[in-house]
């Protein structure tokens, strides 16, 4: 049996987590924590149409989660630039929902929220582990991610206002 370790992909508020075996996690947060985690079978390409199921899923999670922010609509999306989240069709599905998207400048892989808080919080918990099978790996993800309190949740989103902030006044003048 194969065994599958921890390894990590850039991605931000939208997160993709990788494991040797080419398995993938996407994980959707706010400062009350995780809102959706989404594992991508084995072989599957993760491609436009894949995310836009991803994003359908998450936007039921925050309808059933968070019901006062679905009501509302006070919130916002912060994704990388990757090709997936940045295709014509992903663009389009998320400007019919009314969705307001936090641009993520280019070279700019600081911003990632998963880089400097969620992968780092969980590499923690999972250091040093091997794993046999994808189902330990998911259940050791869902555990490590139990294990982030509230408080740190809230912590990366002051931290993330902080950081885009500075960029955007860099490099548009604004924010």
């Amino acid at each position: 049996m194969e065994d599958a370790h921890f390894t990590e992909t850039e991605k931000s508020k939208t997160c993709e987590v990788k494991c040797e075996n080419d398995a993938h996690c996407f994980f959707f947060f706010d400062v009350r924590g995780i809102m959706h985690r989404e594992f991508v079978p084995p072989g599957q390409t993760v491609n436009q149409e894949f995310y836009l199921e991803v994003l359908r899923q998450m936007r039921e999670n925050v309808r059933r989660k968070r019901p006062e922010l679905w009501r509302s609509g006070d919130w916002f999306l912060h994704h990388d630039n990757a090709p997936t989240h940045t295709a014509l069709s992903v663009t389009r599905y998320l400007a019919s929902l009314g969705w307001t998207v936090v641009p993520h400048p280019p070279y700019s892989p600081d911003l990632a929220s998963c880089d400097f808080f969620l992968f780092p919080t969980m590499k923690k918990t999972l250091k040093g582990k091997r794993f046999a099978t994808m189902e330990e790996v998911k259940t050791a993800l869902q555990e490590a991610l139990n294990n982030i309190k509230l408080q740190q949740f809230q912590r990366c989103f002051t931290q993330s206002e902080k950081k885009i902030g500075q960029v955007y006044r860099l490099q548009w003048g604004v924010f």
